[in-house]
């Protein structure tokens, strides 16, 4: 008998890619690698919910679409940009200071 085992990456209606069963996005993976240089163990090691096999999967799902999944880290951290630029104006700024000053 054959055993087939095999980290499922699931794509929603976005084309975003899953890791199968958790909610946790490829990309998440990939940028505590690229952003941290953290080694699969490591990632493990921060995100015990993650098997090996299933950071494996992602990091090898990765460097098979990497061209795609690129451009969609590149898109999210244009639209983060975008939204931190629209709530870091100055009146927004001093209505947070004026909010957590003691009365």
């Amino acid at each position: 008998m054959t055993a087939v085992f095999a980290t499922h990456i699931e794509l929603d209606g976005r084309d975003i890619a899953w890791i199968g069963g958790t909610k946790v996005k490829v990309t998440e993976v990939v940028l505590d690698k690229i952003a941290y240089g953290w080694s699969p163990e490591e990632i493990h090691f921060q995100h015990p919910h993650l098997s090996l096999a299933q950071i494996h999967g992602a990091l090898t799902y990765y460097y098979e679409n990497q061209s795609q999944l690129d451009a969609q880290i590149r898109h999210g951290s244009g639209e983060s940009a975008k939204i931190a630029s629209q709530v870091s104006d100055v009146d927004f700024r001093r209505k947070l200071t004026n909010f957590k000053q003691p009365l």
